[in-house]
């Protein structure tokens, strides 16, 4: 069985939302980033939290939380850097499942068929609600190179459309696969659960 690390993915500015979202508290009075961070770490146990420099409070709480937290001095390069970061952190291979931390709204469940398909050996693997990719996304030991070169804004989406045809996609009936949190309006209940 292939050993699965989480990564979940705390360095972004958030400036769209006003403040500092991933500290926004839920109506469970948690903060957006600790949700998710206890979400993945729930079913991904060895998991660590990518954090941008000077974020003292977030690191805490994620901390707090059981993670190991990796500071990306670049982090202002975009999701890009901020995984190549996770990826160079984490030793002694493995798969890594990539969560992000303004997505608190995914479903054990969902978490738990991304990793066991990881866990059987998948190397590319992403939920699916509807038509659309979601999060986490899987990706195997086969690609721990490429995700090291990751740069720029766009994470791994490069990586999964350069091997769309190793992608296996797992159909969910999870709206939370789909749901960021970009702009206080993004807390309203959604429409289409």
């Amino acid at each position: 069985m292939t050993r699965v690390t989480g990564i979940l993915l705390a360095a972004g500015s958030g400036s769209r939302f006003g403040s500092n979202k991933l500290l926004h508290p839920l109506l469970t009075n948690l903060p957006i980033a600790v949700t998710a961070a206890r979400n993945l770490k729930a079913v991904v146990p060895h998991s660590i939290a990518v954090v941008r420099p000077s974020a003292d409070e977030l690191s805490a709480l994620l901390a707090a939380e059981g993670l190991e937290i990796v500071v990306c001095a670049n982090a202002e390069e975009g999701m890009g850097a901020s995984l190549a970061c996770a990826a160079a952190a984490v030793e002694g291979g493995g798969a890594f499942m990539i969560a992000l931390a303004d997505m608190p709204f995914i479903r054990s469940s969902t978490l738990e068929a991304v990793r066991d398909s990881l866990m059987a050996g998948t190397q590319l693997v992403a939920p699916y609600f509807r038509t659309r990719r979601g999060h986490p996304v899987g990706i195997g030991e086969r690609y721990r190179d490429e995700l090291l070169g990751t740069t720029g804004d766009e994470g791994a989406r490069k990586l999964l459309e350069s091997h769309a045809a190793d992608l296996v996609k797992i159909p969910v009936g999870d709206p939370g696969v789909v749901r960021d949190i970009d702009k206080p309006a993004d807390l309203a209940p959604p429409l289409y659960i």
